[in-house]
């Protein structure tokens, strides 16, 4: 079993990668862009809780920024982490919920900017929760979001969304306004279990809403090398999913949780840790993947 450090630098002497047949290998820098926009909307998406979505969110977006992208982080989630590890303000502005609710509104009006420069949020608060049951009786109801964000769409080359842990409305408004959906998924058996059921939500709204809808990847988060447990998992998760599982793998550090109390993206945090060569290393594979201008 290895004795490396959790912080080891994704692509040295990684034993358990070996276990997939598929080393990890580099991507090259994208090049810059001559244009932004229209944007691609990717969902990063998992009913159960806890397995990174927020924080790779937030560490995605800021690497994107970070090689010249314009990127719009939309919050998603009633609890608003998305909006806290980015160090916005999320009470008396112009939230998400606003913009689901009250047509009239230009979705620029909820923009805020972060401290990463091509970085944009839309923030979010314990209001949202309310929005499903506002929204059920509406006409096209799994549309609204999509609605928004094409107001906002050309000035961005991504923008994406940080869902709730669950496969209610709010995840069916973002999947059908998105192009493709991130899974972030736990090293851990359970966290496995339940991908089968977000893939069928996956499948039937694009069967019934959203015909272009794309799965851009599975991403394995809080890996620990040292565990069977982990490593086994990761093995399973290729089997089933062949080259759906990005060759970025995320592992666990107390970074990150220092870098969500910072209000900051653990690339800005700490740029050099190797938490932050993974996150860059993801953004360059979901733009080689094409996933990403």
């Amino acid at each position: 079993m290895s004795t490396k450090s959790n912080d080891a630098l994704p692509g040295m002497e990684t034993p358990e990668l070996g276990l997939t047949g598929r080393p990890l290998r580099e991507f090259p820098v994208p090049a810059p862009l001559q244009q932004h926009g229209p944007a691609r909307i990717i969902a990063m998406c998992n009913q159960k809780g806890g397995v990174g979505k927020t924080t790779t969110s937030i560490n995605l977006a800021a690497s994107l920024a970070e090689y010249g992208r314009k990127v719009l982080a939309v919050d998603f989630d009633p609890q608003g982490a998305l909006s806290a590890g980015l160090g916005v303000q999320n009470y008396d502005v112009t939230t998400i919920y606003d913009l689901l609710l009250n047509p009239k509104l230009d979705a620029h009006e909820a923009v805020q900017s972060t401290s990463v420069e091509g970085l944009d949020i839309i923030p979010a608060n314990i209001d949202l929760s309310a929005a499903e049951v506002h929204l059920v009786s509406e006409v096209a109801r799994e549309q609204i979001l999509a609605r928004v964000l094409r107001q906002v769409a050309d000035d961005y080359d991504l923008i994406l969304i940080d869902c709730q842990p669950s496969l209610g409305l709010l995840t069916v408004n973002a999947l059908t306004a998105a192009h493709g959906v991130l899974i972030p998924l736990e090293s851990e058996y359970f966290a496995l279990r339940g991908v089968a059921l977000l893939k069928e939500t996956i499948d039937k709204v694009q069967e019934r809403l959203n015909p272009s809808l794309n799965l851009d990847g599975i991403l394995i988060t809080m890996f620990d090398s040292r565990t069977l447990h982990a490593r086994e998992v990761l093995e399973r998760v290729v089997d089933a999913f062949g080259d759906l599982v990005l060759e970025s793998v995320i592992r666990r550090t107390v970074k990150f949780p220092d870098a969500s109390v910072a209000g900051t993206p653990v690339t800005q945090f700490a740029p050099n840790h190797s938490a932050s060569e993974a996150y860059r290393h993801l953004a360059r594979e979901l733009v080689s993947r094409g996933a990403v201008a």
